[in-house]
């Protein structure tokens, strides 16, 4: 009995001390691999250079040319032929290619307000002014897109507020 208790000990200790391994090193993927050297170059006093900033590209401008043009033309057919669903989604696809266009939004609130949605016609108005400063002539008209939205939700104070920033603008 004696015998096999020693033995459980003995297994038992043999378990508890396990070889140390040693764990890979960590590698930051934020750094190049192999460190360029460079050229000699004379670095202001108070540069810091800093090894964990990543550099992320900036993307190119939206292709806005031929294809919102083609679907711009595509929208005033659906337009002419009556199709007024087609052609706000026709312009919504236009606003994927270039989604920074102030004239694009005002297209689609034009649209809106068309189809009896004047809340969204105000919204995207808004929007399409917040992206065209210095197009006074666009502002003004969005702005009387809101002000016609805001007479239809019977909103006289915002409406008259809206035709307030047209004269305004004139």
């Amino acid at each position: 009995m004696k015998r096999v208790i020693f033995l459980l000990a003995l297994l038992l200790g043999a378990c508890s001390t396990a070889p140390q391994r040693t764990l890979p090193p960590v590698v930051d993927g934020t750094q190049p691999r192999a460190a360029q050297p460079r050229a000699a170059q004379p670095e202001a006093v108070d540069s810091v250079e800093r090894p964990d900033r990543v550099e992320v590209p900036v993307p190119p401008p939206a292709p806005s040319g031929g294809a919102v043009v083609a679907l711009l033309d595509r929208a005033n057919a659906y337009h002419q032929s009556g199709d007024i669903s087609n052609e706000a989604a026709t312009v919504e696809r236009a606003l994927r290619i270039d989604p920074n266009s102030g004239r694009l939004w005002n297209r689609l609130a034009v649209i809106r307000l068309e189809q009896g949605q004047p809340r969204q016609a105000e919204q995207l108005a808004l929007k399409s002014n917040a992206l065209s400063r210095g197009d006074t002539r666009l502002q003004a008209q969005n702005w009387r897109l809101v002000a016609k939205a805001r007479w239809s939700m019977n909103d006289s104070a915002g409406a008259r507020a809206a035709e307030k920033k047209i004269r305004e603008l004139h």
